[in-house]
């Protein structure tokens, strides 16, 4: 009796899932809109696909169509997780839209990398708080602060840093994680005035908050307009622009505890 194996050809359903999945995990690492399409559209042509697709701030929506029969089409909305920047999900993920693409992957190949792509080992969160806590820091002597006030910028955005952690974690408003977290770092960093220490205490409170600054959000809105991308870069940058807000809130709450509202 001979054996025959046979590999089973996936569905429209299964297509649009997988697609939708690498969609999603791109916005939420910071990929912006026009990678994202890319990405998808020569990982949709090569299981013979042809897709639409549309990125907005909280959900993708994709209608995906057979290219040998027109009628064979489905609509997928799937809700995107809040941002959470990993570039290397970012860089992986293309690289395996280009090898689904040039070496024309099997489904069950791609799904299979696509997962222990987003099952990766993360980096140590405590490592992350001392590498963040060590870049502010050099921020602070970069902008000439004294040793005191390098100290003060460092101990703040430990203790900001790892409120915006935990809060994360508890899955509170992003708004206010950036409030809160600004105002334990500026108030903290801004105990060189309440003490007297160093003769730099104004650069350390100027760059206790630096490690906050959407800088990704604020890059992907100007790209995405740019690229005719409107509503998505419009909704994107009003978002980087509230965290500034919010940064800018936080950091005025520390002040006037401190009795420096009129700096």
């Amino acid at each position: 009796m001979n054996s025959i194996t046979e590999t089973k050809t996936p569905t429209i359903h299964q297509i649009a899932d997988l697609l939708t999945d690498v969609a999603s995990e791109l916005m939420t690492s910071g990929a912006h809109t026009m990678r994202i399409i890319q990405n998808i559209s020569r990982m949709a042509e090569t299981f013979g696909y042809y897709i639409d697709l549309s990125v907005f701030q909280l959900s993708i929506m994709m209608t995906i169509t057979s290219k040998s029969d027109q009628s064979e089409r489905i609509t997928v909305i799937k809700k995107t997780r809040p941002l959470l920047l990993n570039f290397t999900f970012v860089s992986d993920l293309s690289s395996l839209s280009w090898d689904t693409y040039d070496k024309q992957l099997p489904f069950d190949e791609v799904k299979e990398k696509f997962h222990a792509i987003i099952s990766q080992k993360k980096m140590s969160r405590w490592l992350v708080l001392f590498l963040v806590a060590c870049a502010n820091a050099s921020f602070c002597a970069l902008f000439k602060g004294d040793l005191h006030a390098v100290a003060l910028v460092f101990i703040g955005t430990t203790a900001g840093f790892f409120v915006r952690q935990e809060m994360i974690k508890r899955h509170i408003n992003h708004l206010v994680v950036f409030t809160t977290s600004a105002f334990v770092a500026s108030l903290l960093s801004g105990l060189g005035y309440a003490l007297h220490l160093g003769n730099t205490p104004e650069i350390a409170l100027a760059a206790s908050v630096l490690y906050l600054i959407p800088g990704v959000p604020l890059i992907n809105s100007i790209l995405d307009i740019i690229e005719g991308h409107i509503l998505t870069g419009t909704a994107r940058l009003v978002n980087a622009t509230s965290l500034i807000v919010c940064i800018a809130l936080g950091l005025f709450s520390a002040m006037l505890i401190l009795g420096l509202e009129k700096l």
